[in-house]
């Protein structure tokens, strides 16, 4: 038994966010982050490895120094990688990456009692697409928003979580499941896991790798062959400071009223 674990290399949306004039993400000059949703997909994989001695498989497609953050999730107890990199691949939507991932993924092998394990969404996009999409390519079952995962053999029991309460839902291997944050709090690295990280094996695909699968085609992968249009992208201009008023008595309040209508919001 193998799980694969999709991670994805996001901007660290608390700092400073870069649009080049395609509209795409100038990830080059921002601040890099692992995707907090896929930190939890990392983790549901490391407890069902701890309880049963399977093999935990990562697998990201982005530049190359996303081999970092690969590195990190085998630190914390992966054991082995694949960075899918390739500048054919780059300015996919959701679409073309699923296509992308997905022959990635069968290229590694699916066998019957595996499972991939995925964030429910990326803090980049918020789409929430890319996990579903990877399953209908690969033909497998499909759980979303996981709450809880249980593995028995073949059988893998999932609490979904819905708005206003949840389901439990049970399908076999192999299958997808996207997780929430709700799911576990993922681990850190240890010391030794930094030091053994650097002699676990972390492979790259490129497109001369893939290129066979019949998943790649040249007019659905990359910017070009993603159907997706972005109209318009920018960076939203940062507020400036707010005013403090302090007192309560009437000179205040009608000094604040004077401001709110002067602003047409009263």
């Amino acid at each position: 038994m193998k799980i694969i674990v999709s991670i994805k290399q996001v901007p660290d949306t608390s700092g400073k966010v870069a649009v080049n004039p395609d509209g795409t993400l100038n990830r080059a000059s921002m601040q890099t982050i692992t995707n907090p949703d896929d930190m939890n997909a990392l983790e549901a994989a490391l407890k069902i490895k701890d309880a049963t001695d399977c093999k935990v498989i990562v697998v990201t497609m982005g530049p190359p120094p996303a081999a970092g953050m690969l590195r990190e999730a085998l630190a914390m107890g992966a054991d082995e990688a694949v960075l899918v990199s390739a500048r054919e691949f780059g300015g996919s939507d959701t679409y073309a990456t699923s296509q992308v991932i997905a022959a990635a993924i069968s290229t590694i092998g699916i066998e019957e009692d595996d499972i991939v394990l995925c964030g429910r969404q990326a803090i980049d996009g918020d789409t929430a697409q890319v996990g579903p999409q990877i399953a209908e390519k690969l033909g497998l079952p499909q759980i979303t928003y996981a709450a809880d995962i249980a593995v028995e053999g073949k059988n893998v029991t999932v609490k979904r979580m819905l708005e206003d309460g949840y389901m439990t839902i049970k399908t076999q291997t192999p299958c997808l499941v996207t997780c929430i944050k709700e799911l576990n709090e993922p681990r850190y690295m240890s010391v030794g896991g930094v030091f053994e990280a650097y002699s676990k094996p972390l492979s790259t695909f490129n497109y001369e790798t893939l290129k066979d699968h019949p998943l790649i085609d040249a007019t659905t992968i990359g910017l070009k062959g993603s159907p997706t249009n972005i109209f318009k992208s920018f960076t939203p201009p940062q507020k400036g400071a707010g005013m403090m008023l302090e007192g309560a008595d009437k000179a205040t309040c009608e000094k604040l009223a004077g401001i709110l209508a002067a602003k047409h919001i009263i």
